[in-house]
């Protein structure tokens, strides 16, 4: 359990600093927050209305209640006195529309606009009483001759201007029921939700556009970022291919803040380039050097080999022991410069269009001898015309180890099969033999350097270790992988899927 607990930890951080989880928690923050801030405006702007429209509902009350003693001795004759009181009464920015239903009558259900402040046409009256009759208006003012009704509701009047109702205050008389209904101009109201559900307040929009400018503007950060850095992985991926455009980091960088980081980046492979350049030159130089004075030994050996005389054996013996280190001198700085050519080349590796299907079919002619005198069968089916990206000395290292180590333990009468085919952008190859295999645990540790398998199943009885580590550190430098398995038959069988390329000159 305690064991565990680090495990925990550090996947949690990689979750934590993962690019993708920090955006779906930034989406969640943009969605939950403003809904937790609208919930809180809009509660205040609730209180806020709530308490303007008690402001306005008394003003009402007060306009009535100044009316009454006039509407006391209303008669037939009376409207334009009305009129002129009512416009003396309203105030600026203060609409005031006088209703009357009789108390007996045909229609008790039915009122009548009697006047109206600021004073209008009759046409206007008219054409105010069918804007209020659009609202429902009158559909509440029985109710509201029995005790009054709050009112917020929004129309336009006739002259096209936007107004709200804001109270229906009734004056019940012998005579019948008067209502006062009072109006404002919404500009009197500007900023409040009053008549109006509150998202379409003048500021709850404005705030609105501020939020979805502030979610494109991070939304399109982290996109531009992802973007830019996906161009950086295709340029990387470029390079590791060898692509004859290789574009530079600096060029596909969209990115202002990041030219630096993108000019440091092509610097280093500018680095890398140069030093696989100079380990080759280093290479052909150390072996011109070396070579050049070996070269005189041995053409100095052949004089003294002729002139000491047959029966002096010990002056023979140390000659032949002469010649013999010179050959193992000059074998030696041929494979050092082999070694230091590999490893200029896992830098920088060639990225040519290699025909391995001519290439395995020459090599293995020549491993057949070998493994005939092993007691060895070789069962091979390569297809034609494949190719892949790399150069030859790569893949000549890379099939030379995977030979040896599958004649190294095949035993004796046994079948070692090679086969090459592509599978869609991929090539795949495989070497299998019928040895004792691997266990299972160690399928990937013979990859590692100096790890081999069990001596004693090798038929040299030694076995260094280092073979399928250089077939792994080839193949990925060549963008392809190798795994190892265990055959049902029994046996190890290796594959390689390695980028398909078109042979040049092919059609």
């Amino acid at each position: 359990m305690i064991q565990q607990f680090p495990n925990t930890l550090r996947r949690a951080g990689v979750v934590w600093r993962s690019f993708a989880t920090k955006l779906v928690l930034l989406l969640a923050i943009l969605i939950t927050v403003p809904a937790v801030l609208y919930g809180q405006f809009r509660s205040a702007d609730i209180e806020r209305t709530a308490l303007l429209q008690r402001s306005v509902q008394e003003e009402g009350r007060l306009i009535a209640a100044t009316l009454t003693p006039m509407l006391e001795r209303f008669s037939d004759g009376a409207a334009g006195q009305i009129g002129t009181e009512l416009t003396q009464i309203g105030g600026p920015g203060i609409n005031v529309k006088l209703l009357f239903r009789p108390a007996a009558g045909p229609s008790t259900d039915g009122f009548f606009y009697i006047a109206a402040s600021p004073q209008v046409s009759t046409d206007y009256i008219e054409q105010d009483r069918a804007e209020l009759l659009a609202t429902g208006i009158f559909d509440a003012l029985p109710d509201t001759c029995a005790g009054g009704e709050p009112l917020a509701r929004r129309y336009t009047n006739p002259a096209g201007a936007e107004e709200i109702l804001t109270s229906i205050t009734p004056v019940n008389l012998p005579s019948g029921c008067w209502v006062v209904v009072t109006s404002n101009a919404s500009a009197s109201f500007l900023g409040s939700s009053i008549g109006q559900p509150y998202w379409k307040t003048t500021q709850a929009q404005i705030a609105l556009a501020m939020y979805l400018l502030l979610v494109v503007l991070v939304v399109s950060l982290f996109v531009d970022i992802w973007r830019n850095v996906r161009r950086f992985g295709a340029v990387a991926r470029a390079i590791r291919v060898r692509r004859a455009d290789n574009p530079s980091f600096r060029e596909r960088n969209h990115i202002p803040e990041l030219d630096w980081v993108a000019t440091e980046f092509d610097r280093l492979v500018r680095v890398l380039n140069e030093s696989a350049d100079s380990i080759r030159q280093a290479a052909e130089e150390n072996a011109h050097a070396l070579k050049a004075p070996l070269a005189v030994i041995s053409q100095s050996i052949e004089p003294l080999k002729h002139a000491i005389p047959s029966q002096n054996e010990r002056a023979q013996r140390a000659v032949l022991l002469i010649e013999h280190s010179v050959a193992r001198l000059d074998a030696t700085v041929s494979a050092t410069r082999r070694m230091e050519q590999a490893t200029a080349e896992l830098i920088d590796p060639p990225r040519e269009a290699i025909d391995v299907s001519s290439l395995l079919l020459g090599m293995l002619k020549s491993y057949r001898d070998t493994m005939a005198g092993h007691q060895l069968h070789l069962e091979a089916t390569i297809a034609d015309g494949v190719s892949v990206r790399g150069s030859e000395e790569l893949f000549e290292t890379i099939i030379d180890n995977l030979l040896e180590n599958a004649t190294s333990f095949a035993p004796d009468g046994s079948s070692i099969t090679v086969t090459l085919h592509e599978d869609g952008h991929q090539v795949i190859l495989s070497v299998s033999d019928e040895g004792p295999g691997v266990p299972d645990g160690d399928l990937e540790r013979i990859f590692e350097r100096y790890f081999s398998r069990r001596d004693d199943d090798a038929r040299t009885g030694t076995n260094f270790g280092i073979g399928l580590w250089i077939v792994r550190r080839n193949v990925d430098a060549i963008g392809g992988s190798v795994r190892a398995e265990n055959q049902t038959q029994g046996g190890l069988k290796i594959s390689l899927h390695l980028p398909r390329a078109p042979i040049p000159g092919a059609n």
